[in-house]
């Protein structure tokens, strides 16, 4: 949801780009909860640190312990900061469709919050 939201908000301007520990799958709440802004993940497909075409970033934000001791590990050898956002992970919540939703909200939210605080900007519309 990070990557989508950057790529939508700031387009070519700054170079997002998302991976996991583990290959995912396309996540159809994700993709519920993205639409809900007008953001199509549908065709969004999950990466690993090893898929990452570049190793040239400036900042590395992770999103859970085991990101963080990955990146901390993938750029032991670059001039590049790694900060952790602690989030909670949606795909652990259960209950109704709706109760799960709002999990997703919920991080995807806080994901648009951070992402505009550390860039200083606030699209129009925001949540």
């Amino acid at each position: 949801m990070a990557e989508a939201l950057g790529k939508h908000y700031f387009g070519k301007r700054v170079y997002f780009a998302s991976a996991g520990t583990r290959r995912g799958e396309k996540d159809a709440f994700a993709i519920a909860v993205m639409d809900e802004l007008g953001i199509d993940m549908s065709k969004h497909k999950p990466h690993t640190f090893e898929d990452l075409e570049d190793s040239n970033f400036d900042l590395i934000v992770t999103l859970s312990p085991e990101a963080h001791h990955k990146a901390l590990e993938f750029t032991r050898h670059f001039a590049v900061d790694v900060v952790y956002w602690p989030t909670i992970d949606p795909t652990a919540t259960e209950g109704s469709r709706d109760h799960i939703l709002d999990a997703y909200r919920q991080v995807r939210d806080g994901l648009l919050k951070r992402i505009e605080d550390l860039l200083d900007y606030r699209p129009m519309g925001s949540v």
